[in-house]
């Protein structure tokens, strides 16, 4: 069995851990699968959007595979930690934008993975934390550094400390989570939240999450030259004249990302 589904719907792929026997946890092989697929999106012009889940229903990912972990000499869970590491931060810098559709728990590595993602929709009741520090570890998969971005240091670092476990409410009004949805209709929620962004310029969505994310740890001039770097690559796109046509002609663009 597959442990890293990919199917494509329109111009949005929806990547799934399938692990639902081991709560969707990470094992070496889950992770080299997922690097292989997200290397495959990454230069795939009809992908716009990229969607993250998890299979079962209970968890969208609960981290490490902690029974293989038991098995794992101390050079072979260096590897893995290195590996899952590598693997988040290829999530991280995709080009499209990224949504973690969190339909279950997610803890530990499974969080880090959202944490990657541009957007966390939860499913309401979700439970979630970065809990590393219970097992005596810390998280290692970028979750020390990408949470106090996301939400400040002081709340990071409180959450860390006590391996805090969170619902997807109490989440939400942190701003870890960007929207809770209903479970019922999970996958019809995230993809109504995607749609506006798939109506866009394809080269534009990029080109924006590009400024944004590399202006955001640089001083204002700098952010701002690289703001008009991203938006000249925009200029000589077809996508950019068909947008003047269509609104002349009071109808919808059709956008090929070209």
């Amino acid at each position: 069995m597959e442990s890293i589904l990919l199917e494509q719907k329109g111009h949005a792929a929806l990547v799934t851990i399938n692990r639902p026997e081991a709560m969707n946890a990470f094992n070496y092989d889950t992770l080299n699968e997922l690097q292989q697929v997200v290397d495959s999106l990454r230069l795939n012009p009809d992908i716009r959007v990229v969607i993250f889940t998890g299979s079962g229903g209970k968890a969208f990912s609960v981290g490490a595979d902690l029974k293989e972990r038991k098995t794992l000499t101390e050079a072979q869970v260096l590897r893995n930690v290195y590996k899952i590491g590598e693997v988040f931060q290829s999530v991280a810098t995709l080009p499209q934008p990224t949504i973690a559709a969190m339909n279950g728990y997610a803890f530990g590595g499974g969080m880090e993975l959202a944490l990657a993602c541009d957007f966390r929709l939860a499913a309401a009741g979700t439970s979630m934390g970065l809990t590393e520090t219970s097992l005596a570890i810390i998280p290692g998969a970028g979750g020390t550094q990408r949470l106090p971005r996301l939400i400040g240091e002081s709340k990071a670092l409180e959450l860390i400390l006590t391996a805090k476990r969170l619902s997807s409410e109490e989440a939400r009004e942190i701003g870890l989570v960007t929207k809770v949805v209903s479970k019922d209709n999970f996958l019809e929620e995230v993809h109504a939240f995607v749609e506006p962004m798939l109506s866009n310029g394809p080269v534009a969505l990029q080109q924006a999450k590009f400024a944004v994310k590399n202006g955001m740890n640089v001083d204002l001039q700098t952010g701002l030259q690289i703001e008009r770097k991203a938006y000249e690559i925009t200029i000589p796109t077809e996508d950019r004249v068909e947008a003047l046509l269509a609104f002349s002609e009071k109808r919808k663009p059709e956008f090929k990302g070209k």
